[in-house]
């Protein structure tokens, strides 16, 4: 029995030397290619395709969707900030003009400072009068008396007389 089993231990390992000889033997190795043993795939089920493609078309849309906000946003800030330009334009011109406001403000206050008013100038028209009406009075007592020193003067060359009327 014993030799039986030796026999078929033999007979196992010559089939297992010449298999793997021939397997691993040159000319088995140049062998043209019979075809390659395709792995099968295995078929993806309905509820993890869909699943699969629900969170692909999330996952673009909302990349989309993202996209198109972020350039709104971009849109949104440049008009801002024009905005924003146009404003500080404005601000600066309208300082501007109230500085140029205050100026002549200040101008006019101090014109109006050294400017007589209507009360001032009545009462320099008063003084003016006045002394216009003393100058006309003096002219005249002025006149009257060169008039009454000619009236002596011919009655002295008429007369001789030595009366001086003064």
């Amino acid at each position: 029995m014993a030799s039986i089993r030796c026999l078929s231990t033999v007979r196992t390992l010559s089939r297992a030397s010449q298999t793997r000889a021939l397997s691993t033997s040159l000319a088995v190795r140049e062998q043209a290619n019979l075809g390659t043993v395709q792995v099968q795939k295995k078929p993806v089920g309905g509820f993890r395709g869909g699943i699969f493609g629900f969170l692909l078309g999330f996952s673009i849309a909302s990349s989309f969707a993202a996209y198109h906000l972020l350039e709104e946003y971009q849109r949104a800030s440049a008009a801002l900030q024009a905005s924003v330009d146009t404003l500080q334009i404005s601000t600066e011109k309208i300082s501007a003009h109230v500085r140029r406001i205050e100026a002549v403000e200040k101008d006019l206050k101090a014109l109006s400072q050294a400017s007589a008013s209507k009360e001032d100038i009545s009462k320099v028209r008063a003084e003016t009068k006045k002394l216009l009406d003393g100058l006309h009075v003096e002219f005249l007592d002025l006149r009257s008396h060169v008039w009454g020193i000619q009236q002596d003067l011919q009655a002295l060359s008429k007369k001789n007389s030595t009366t001086v009327r003064i």
